[in-house]
This record gives C-alpha cells, structure tokens and sequence, in this order.
C-alpha cells in the first residue's frame, strides 16, 4: 500500500507542477480564468505559488499529509470556481480542466486518508489545551 501511495503523491505533485508553467506565464487561458473570476494576476500568482508548496510538502514523506491538506483546499477552490462561475468546460477543454481537478482530489483524499495517522498531533494538541 505504501508503493501505491507514493505513486499517489507523485502524480499529484506532477500535475500540481506541470500546471505552473501555466499560471507563471501568463498563458493566455490561465489569465481568462483568474479574470473571470476576478483574482487577475494575484490570484493566479498565489494558486501558483500555493500549488508549488503543496507539490514539494507531497514529495516529502513526512509533510505528505500537508500537501494532500493543501491540495485537496486548493483544488476544491478550484472545482468550486468551475461550478458556479467558470462551467465545467473552458475555451473548448471539454472539461478537461475540470475532470482533472476532480480527480486530483479524489488522489489528494486518499493520500490524506492513509496519512491519517499523521494528523494524531492535531488531537493531541487540543486535548493537552482542554486539560
């Protein structure tokens, strides 16, 4: 199960990264999207800088659980966008865009998922704080 889940994680970090190029350059659909959303360039700069650290936190084994976190935020805002403003397709895509996010983060849950167990100083925290 470990072998499946770094695979996991590497595909996420790949497709977390490969989107950068996009959203750096200023490619002219990652500038239609932040505009119809209205978080042109500043959002599209942070999602990008955001995406960065979730990638290398996934690659990490021990911040895997803060990458999956991260990433499961990043691309919910995301497939939230696509659901009220932008539509599930985008310049002609078919919802490629969009089918992409789904499945990053359904990848990006079963990280966290299996993970877990890493998220136990969160309750241990809380429960030093009650006493």
């Amino acid at each position: 199960m470990k072998v499946i889940v770094t695979i996991l994680r590497i595909v996420v970090a790949i497709v977390l990264i490969q989107t950068l190029r996009f959203k750096f350059t200023g490619h002219e659909d990652s500038i239609y999207i932040f505009t119809k959303v209205g978080m042109e360039p500043w959002g599209r700069i942070g999602t990008g800088i955001a995406e960065l650290v979730a990638a290398t936190f996934l690659l990490i084994p021990r911040t895997a659980w803060l990458g999956a976190l991260m990433t499961l935020g990043i691309i919910g805002g995301a497939i939230l966008m696509h659901l009220t403003i932008l539509g599930i397709e985008i310049n002609g895509d078919s919802g490629f865009l969009f089918y992409q996010g789904i499945l990053v983060f359904i990848l990006a849950a079963c990280i966290l998922w299996y993970e877990k167990d890493q998220l136990n100083f969160i309750k241990k925290f809380f429960n030093r704080h009650d006493q």
